[in-house]
């Protein structure tokens, strides 16, 4: 479990001193992971056995452990992909992409809060709004997915892209009533950024899918959500996103059942009459 991840799990429990070391955890993690528990106290306002304090309230064994996990994350979001696939391969590949899965999925839903979930499965169920999906060309195979999903459920679900002339049109149709969830894990794509800065401009409720609370698409989000990201090979792992993405729409399914079963009637409906499907 990363660094900010176990801040969003404690946070309830940190006192308000506490409370101002984690922020300048979260906020300056290079501070962190080159300077000293002096440092870490002065930028905070806060003492030395306050900083050790919070090590210890996040299961770190002081603050050297702590510093290595804030390095340690550092070093992952600096290393591209060209760059992990010059490591050797795993010895035993099954064994070790099973164990980083479990824990990108175990991750993920332990880091989602119930009232977080609650707040976004209510606005995508909300039958006033469209839905918008913006998606990093990474997370676009999970969007896809996502889209189909949400739009089985209900209508006016769309998912941003395109060119430049395409994005800029459809961010300028976003109403302050609709809803946009952002997808996307460092290295972040710039333009799918700026996106989310433009659709808060239009005071549209955000919701920022992404692997740190220091994304720059949490900066301008009303809920954001963490997902486990690690992955075997030179690639980030989208299977704990995916599993965020299933446990809303089952929410958003039970939300809306009447509406998404007649939906759900009229496409089967339509299937068995064209015979689209087979089992042979």
């Amino acid at each position: 479990m990363e660094v900010d991840e176990r801040i969003g799990k404690e946070g309830a429990s940190l006192t308000p001193a506490e409370r101002r070391v984690a922020e300048v955890v979260l906020t300056q993690p290079q501070l962190v992971a080159f300077g000293t528990v002096a440092d870490l106290a002065e930028a905070s306002g806060s003492g030395a056995a306050t900083v050790v304090r919070l090590a210890s309230k996040l299961h770190y064994d002081g603050f050297t452990e702590l510093q290595a996990a804030v390095q340690r994350g550092l070093a992952l979001q600096l290393r591209p992909a060209a760059e992990r696939i010059r490591e050797p391969a795993a010895s035993d590949s099954i064994s070790r992409h099973l164990d980083l899965e479990i824990d990108n999925v175990a991750s993920t839903l332990r880091a989602l809060e119930v009232d977080a979930l609650d707040d976004l499965v209510s606005h995508i169920a909300h039958s006033g709004n469209s839905v918008h999906l913006l998606s990093g060309d990474a997370s676009l195979g999970v969007s896809q997915q996502w889209l189909g999903d949400l739009s089985a459920l209900r209508g006016n679900v769309h998912l941003i892209g395109g060119n430049d002339v395409a994005v800029r049109r459809q961010v300028a149709l976003v109403e302050p009533v609709d809803t946009v969830i952002a997808i996307d894990l460092r290295r972040y794509d710039r333009w799918v950024v700026d996106a989310v800065k433009s659709c808060s401009g239009r005071g549209a409720w955000i919701a920022a899918v992404t692997d740190s609370l220091l994304s720059p698409l949490a900066a301008n989000a009303d809920r954001t959500f963490t997902v486990a990201a690690a992955g075997g090979g030179p690639f980030d792992s989208h299977v704990g996103t995916l599993a965020l993405a299933n446990i809303v729409t089952a929410g958003v399914a039970a939300r809306l059942r009447a509406e998404a079963t007649h939906r759900l009637d009229r496409a089967e409906q339509a299937w068995r009459e064209n015979g689209s499907l087979t089992d042979r």
